[in-house]
This record gives C-alpha cells, sequence and structure tokens, in this order.
C-alpha cells in the first residue's frame, strides 16, 4: 500500500501536481492509553495518506502542558503542527491556532454544539473535538453488597460508608484499603475536583459567568473545610499529591472503596491486569443535600493546528481524521473516551463495550463549565490561585474562611477594570 502511495505521490510530482507528503508533529498528553491510542490510528492515517507524523509526548499534567503549550507558541515553534488542547484553553490560545470553522463546515453539525461553542471564539473554530469528559464516583459495587452498604447520594453519605468500609476491610487483613481517593494535588485537576464540591454544596463556581467573583461565601467554605476532615482519615496523606493516574493507581490495585475521576480509567478499571476487573460500577458524584443537582466538571480534549505550521494543509486532515466518528467510535470502545459527536451515543457497538456509556450523556450535557470563557486569558491565573487556596485548606495551612478570603482580594486585583 505505501508503495503505491509512494508512486502516486512520484507520479503526481513528475506531472506538476500537488501531492505532498507532509512531516506532522502532533503533542499530546500520556494519560492512560492516549499515546499508545494514537500511534495506532497515526499509522492508519499514514498508510491511507503517505503523510508521516510523530508524536511529541506531553506530561499527563494538563497544568504542565499548557505551560509548556505556551512558551512554544510565544516562540512561534514550528515543530509543532497539532496540538491536543483542553476545553477550557480554546479562549487563551485562540489567537495562535488556525480557524477550522470552513474546514469542518461538512462535518460540524454531527458534534453537540455546546461542545463547539466551547471551541468557538470571536466566530473562529479554534479546536476540533476529539472527546469530552465528565468525572464520576467509582465504587466497589462487591465491597458495598459485602458490607450491606447503600450508594452514597451525599457527600456527608460517602465520607460514613466510606469510613466504615475502610476500618471493616483492614480488620480483615486489608492493610492498605482505602475509603476515597481523588486528585488532591496543587494543579488543573484540584481546580475540577473543588468546583464539583462547592458547586454540588450551593457555592457558584468561582467567577459566575457575568463576572462576578462568588468563590467566597459560606458555603463554599463550608465545602472545603468538609472535604479537609477526609485527609488521612478515608483518604491517604498522599492524596495531596496524587494526580489521575496516581488515584487510578490505588484504585485499580484494590485499595480504595470510592474513586472520583474520569471516564478513561473504566476501561483501564476493567482490563485483565486490575485487581477490580468486574468488581465497580460508576455513578454520579454526591452532593451537600438530598435534592441538590450533582456537579460534574467539564472537560474534554481537542485538537489545534498551529498557525506556524508549515502543514497546515495536512494537519487539518489529519485533525478532521482523529475527530472522524469512526476514530471517536475506536476511541469509546477501547480507552471509555467520551464522544463529542450525538450519534455515537446510540451506536450499539459502543454501548455493548462501554455499557455505562449511554447514561453519561445527561451528565456531561449538564456538566459545570470552569469559568474560562468569561476570565478569557486570565483563566490560568484564576485557576493557579483558586487551586492554591484549596490545597492550602486541605493541607492545613490556614482555614477554609482564611483562604477564600484572601483569594477574593487577589482575584479582585487581578480582573482589575474587567477580565
Amino acid at each position: 500500500m505505501k508503495k503505491l502511495l509512494t508512486a502516486v505521490f512520484l507520479a503526481a510530482t513528475a506531472l506538476g501536481g500537488a501531492a505532498h507528503a507532509a512531516e506532522i508533529a502532533v503533542a499530546a498528553n500520556s494519560t492512560g492509553k492516549n499515546l499508545d491510542f494514537l500511534r495506532a490510528v497515526f499509522a492508519e492515517f499514514e498508510e491511507k495518506t503517505g503523510h508521516k507524523v510523530s508524536l511529541v509526548t506531553m506530561p499527563p499534567s494538563s497544568s504542565e502542558q499548557f505551560a509548556q503549550y505556551r512558551l512554544w507558541l510565544a516562540a512561534g515553534n514550528k515543530d509543532v503542527d497539532v496540538y491536543q488542547t483542553d476545553v477550557i484553553w480554546a479562549p487563551q490560545l485562540a489567537e495562535q491556532f488556525v480557524d477550522l470553522k470552513d474546514a469542518a463546515s461538512d462535518v460540524i453539525d454531527q458534534f453537540f454544539p455546546s461542545i463547539i461553542q466551547s471551541q468557538t471564539v470571536d466566530g473562529r473554530l479554534v479546536a476540533m473535538p476529539m472527546f469530552t469528559d465528565a468525572p464520576a464516583l467509582y465504587y466497589r459495587k462487591d465491597l458495598l453488597e459485602k458490607h450491606g452498604k447503600e450508594l452514597p447520594k451525599t457527600w456527608e453519605d460517602l465520607a460514613q460508608v466510606a469510613e466504615e468500609i475502610q476500618a471493616k476491610e483492614r480488620e480483615g487483613g486489608q492493610g492498605d484499603m482505602w475509603g476515597f481517593v481523588f486528585q488532591g494535588n496543587a494543579y488543573e485537576g484540584l481546580t475540577c475536583n473543588a468546583l464539583e464540591w462547592i458547586k454540588s454544596s450551593g457555592g457558584g463556581q468561582i467567577v459566575e459567568p457575568d463576572g462576578t467573583i462568588s468563590v467566597n461565601n459560606e458555603k463554599a467554605i463550608l465545602a472545603l473545610e468538609q472535604a479537609k476532615t477526609w485527609i488521612g482519615t478515608i483518604s491517604p496523606p498522599g492524596v495531596l499529591a496524587y494526580q489521575e493516574e496516581e488515584a487510578r493507581g490505588v484504585w485499580q490495585t484494590g485499595n480504595a472503596v470510592f474513586m472520583r475521576n474520569w471516564p478513561y480509567a473504566y476501561a483501564l478499571g476493567n482490563g485483565d491486569d486490575s485487581a477490580v476487573k468486574g468488581k465497580f460500577d460508576v455513578t454520579t458524584l454526591p452532593v451537600a443535600a438530598a435534592g441538590d443537582k450533582p456537579s460534574s466538571t467539564l472537560g474534554g480534549w481537542n485538537l489545534a493546528v498551529s498557525k506556524y505550521s508549515d502543514e497546515q494543509e495536512a494537519s487539518i486532515e489529519l485533525v478532521k481524521f482523529l475527530s472522524s466518528p469512526e476514530v471517536q467510535k475506536r476511541r469509546a470502545i477501547e480507552l471509555s473516551n467520551l464522544p463529542t459527536l450525538q450519534a455515537l451515543y446510540d451506536d450499539p457497538d459502543v454501548a455493548k463495550a462501554q455499557p455505562f456509556m449511554p447514561q453519561w450523556k445527561p451528565i456531561f450535557q449538564d456538566a459545570v463549565p470552569r469559568p474560562s470563557a468569561v476570565t478569557k486569558v486570565k483563566y490560568n491565573e484564576v485557576s493557579s490561585r483558586f487551586w492554591g487556596a484549596v490545597h492550602n485548606t486541605l493541607s492545613g495551612t490556614g482555614s477554609a474562611a482564611e483562604n477564600l478570603e484572601l483569594l477574593e482580594i487577589e482575584l479582585n486585583e487581578l480582573m482589575g477594570n474587567g477580565w
């Protein structure tokens, strides 16, 4: 096949044709099996088009990834053509990316409108949605049944059930068992977790859509103080350094009753090398009180083409391929990543491989966005100030009330005359 493509390319070149075998570099994160999946589909793209695709491996931390992207793009780096981007980065990096609106005009109506809107800045489509994300509460259904416990609906219930099962399992010889693991490190993942605690408690979403700084309120304070009580009781002290993969590591070795994590952990948890294969399920995250609405942070990853790329045409072709129904379906089946295409939620193959996925649709459709749209280029600073205040609270450096009061002052200074 490759010889045939080469022959076609050479023939077209000899005739003065426009055929061009491009070399495309893609920057992508290393969470879960993302890189392995991309390498496999890159090979298919290469065989199909004659182009060559290489990976620029990024760390799993979205905060570190963003910092590196910003440096490269500010320098007009031509070495990276396509960037895997977080849903929150569109307003901050829009000017550095190619407008994909015309190139995607034939497929754009297949995507969820809200997801397309999240990647549209000043009328420009700056990234194509690859998969969406909304976290869930993973729970050991075997342990809940063993100890006669109901699925917790509130954060208080979760702490109580987690503590009881943790104690009984340790008494039974499972000395490494913990009740609840989550992402407690000082990075973007903690912003997501803490936003869920606060929003599900009626404490707002840090900065409201109209620009109001709302984070310093009694309900937000109570939510963070409650989370602080988990450290060293139902959650290991080391959770303050956990990102997604550290939490998954504890969970997948069978050493946690509950875990907050993204959908990618579902397929990995049911892998042949997992101690919890077939023993767990997922549900919506808890709330503060019965009747409150669960709040999952809207996540998701997209594909953007650098305006500094010398291979924009081929890069756009690759981006459309990676966001196509065929590749998104395969990603959903193999990695349990949520598609951004509406039709795939009714696909019987997806439902068979990932039974939880059709029920996930209303979760991410109602998910809470981080305040990136309103804070624009200042979002990264807003988020880092927020996760710093939360991390200080969880680690015992100041109370939630003190830290949120200081945060409010810092955000007002950051806002200046407006976002």
